[in-house]
């Protein structure tokens, strides 16, 4: 037996007992005649203690011993004089009377602590030193108690966990799909799926009414912070339910998580907010409800008065930032040049500052007198001591501008509390998305999503203005999971096809199966897929999904610790019928 306990195991109350572990080495320290060494393992850190006057031979060997190698310890259990607190054996440690070095370890290219020296790229090619550091190891214990109660709760409910296939067809579904050649079909490929989303329709067609899978899925597209090639979701699907249905199951999954993980008890239903709503109030689809600071069009009030870049524009909006008005010229200059990154898009930015004492200064103040100032203040419910922020232009880009401003008042005011969360559904999406370029409709979600049933009758006369049967879950600015009411009848399936542009051929091509599946009794059915990596990264209190997935890609899409993707031989190319021809300069 290597141990008789682990590293985070031991208490007060083992005094005097005879045990052994095994770890790493965290850390070394002399003191004369005294030699400490912390040892660490999974659970938790224990120090052990070696006396030069007891056995001086084994401190001195004691002594050689470096960071990361992996040892084995016999010892009494002792009572600390001076007592760590903040760890769990804190007050105790092992008078250690034999040991075995059972690796030794060259110099890590980073420390193994919380706080590492260690930048992404570094820590991501030597992962498995990464996630030997307690912060990695907590962010893999949440997702793992997190998963395990997202099955415990499903189940309850009813719901099946059923596997789908990794290997599929690929069709449509808005990202680029990764594809697998065939060997045994030359010339064929498979896809991996971008979500299980036509098998878990094909279910509810089988009968099994409440479906669910934690799975991988595979989207080619670009990356950043909250994105992954390969990611995994919770996916869900239900039959004979409609929309509330599905929202007050989901609902009530993410209150369970909140309580049993977190300990935050919301008793109140989630806010329901139209996506119309949520573009004009707070500028995109996902909006962090954590704080006020609501986008307010004053096109009204502004236009007319000889500024041309008002005149001009098709919308024109502000933001009241409270107890802002003592902001520096420096700090304005700041968020003009914030507003006017290529990526955010604005051309400029205008302030008024609302004084304490009732006046207002502004940089438009040549065009814009004392009583029109006001006007906007009264318009933005401002204060004396708020800041208005205003950005003008087209009105899509201007409202997605004035969004990023929004939230980097938020970042930089200490608005957004990570141990608050605030969920809301985004709801009444459009159901279609037109594309100038290609001078057609997409669909907004995918090709299955139902239209709002009051709205059907539209695609044959106005396709732009059809609502979609749509739902997004947003926790504090992040979208959660997204889901739909399906398409169930064949003939709104077709139509469907029709309105995005597919010929008859084509759509049996890409989806002949679930149109014939159909042809024998679907039953209404919908779902919805929760991101499960970002859900853990909120929990977790991260920006970023990495830290929360064991091994994870760089924006490159590489995995910089076994260098993939990588070249393969010819034969094996020869084999699968495939030739790599050489980009063109």
């Amino acid at each position: 037996m290597y141990r008789t306990h682990t590293c985070g195991q031991l208490k007060i109350e083992d005094v005097d007992k005879m045990v052994s572990l095994a770890g790493w080495v965290q850390r070394s320290r002399d003191l004369g005649g005294m030699t400490f060494i912390d040892l660490r393992d999974r659970y938790g850190i224990t120090q052990l203690v070696f006396n030069m006057e007891t056995d001086s031979a084994l401190c001195e060997k004691a002594r050689k011993l470096g960071r990361e190698f992996v040892i084995r310890i016999s010892g009494k259990v002792a009572e600390r004089s001076n007592k760590n607190l903040k760890i769990p054996t804190g007050e105790i440690e092992i008078i250690c009377n034999k040991f075995d070095i059972l690796n030794a370890s060259e110099v890590p290219p980073f420390t193994i602590e919380d706080e590492t020296d260690g930048g992404d790229e570094l820590r991501m090619k030597y992962r498995y030193l990464d996630l030997r550091r307690s912060v990695m190891k907590k962010n893999l214990e949440l997702r793992h108690r997190m998963a395990q109660e997202v099955r415990n709760y499903l189940s309850k409910q009813n719901f099946l966990e059923i596997e789908t296939p990794v290997l599929i067809k690929s069709t449509p579904e808005g990202a680029r799909d990764f594809v697998v050649p065939s060997r045994m079909n030359p010339g064929q490929f498979y896809a991996l799926p971008q979500s299980p989303q036509t098998f878990k329709q094909l279910l509810m067609v089988a009968g099994y009414d409440r479906y669910f899978q934690i799975v991988k899925c595979f989207r080619d597209e670009d990356l950043r912070a909250d994105r992954q090639p390969e990611f995994t979701q919770i996916d869900c699907e239900m039959a004979f339910v409609e929309q509330d249905d599905i929202l007050d199951t989901f609902e009530g999954l993410t209150k369970n998580m909140l309580s049993n993980i977190k300990g935050v008890e919301i008793t109140e239903a989630f806010p329901r907010m139209s996506y119309s709503e949520a573009l004009e109030n707070y500028g995109n689809d996902k909006p962090d409800i954590r704080f006020e600071m609501t986008l307010h069009e004053i096109s009204g009030l502004v236009k007319g008065k000889g500024f041309e870049v008002f005149d001009s524009a098709e919308y024109v909006g502000a933001i009241c930032a409270e107890s802002c008005s003592e902001y520096s010229r420096k700090q304005v200059d700041a968020l003009t040049d914030f507003v006017k990154k290529p990526q955010i898009g604005a051309k400029g930015l205008v302030y008024v500052k609302c004084n304490p004492d009732g006046s207002y200064k502004s940089s438009v103040d040549k065009f814009f007198d004392q009583d029109a100032l006001a006007g906007w203040a009264s318009e933005l419910g401002a204060k004396p001591g708020d800041l208005l922020l205003v950005l003008a232009g087209d009105k899509s880009r201007t409202l997605s501008a004035l969004s990023e401003l929004r939230l980097e008042m938020g970042r930089t005011l200490g608005l957004m509390d990570k141990t608050i969360f605030a969920p809301l559904w985004v709801v009444d999406f459009p159901l279609l998305e037109w594309d100038e370029d290609s001078r057609r409709f997409y669909a907004m979600h995918h090709p299955f999503t139902s239209p709002r049933p009051e709205d059907i009758e539209l695609l044959d006369s106005d396709p732009g203005k059809v609502r979609a049967n749509a739902y997004d879950l947003v926790i504090n600015g992040v979208e959660i999971g997204g889901g739909s009411i399906r398409i169930h009848d064949k003939a709104l399936q077709q139509k469907m096809f029709k309105t995005l542009g597919f010929a008859p051929e084509e759509a049996e091509a890409q989806f002949g199966f679930l149109m014939n599946a159909f042809r024998f009794g679907a039953p209404p059915h919908g779902g919805i897929a929760f991101g499960f990596d970002r859900l853990v990264s909120l929990f977790a209190g991260l920006d970023s999904i990495r830290d929360v997935i064991a091994f994870p890609k760089n924006n490159s899409g590489r995995d910089v610790m076994i260098d993939s993707p990588a070249k393969i031989e010819e034969e094996l190319l020869k084999e699968l019928r495939l030739r790599i021809e050489q980009a063109k300069a």
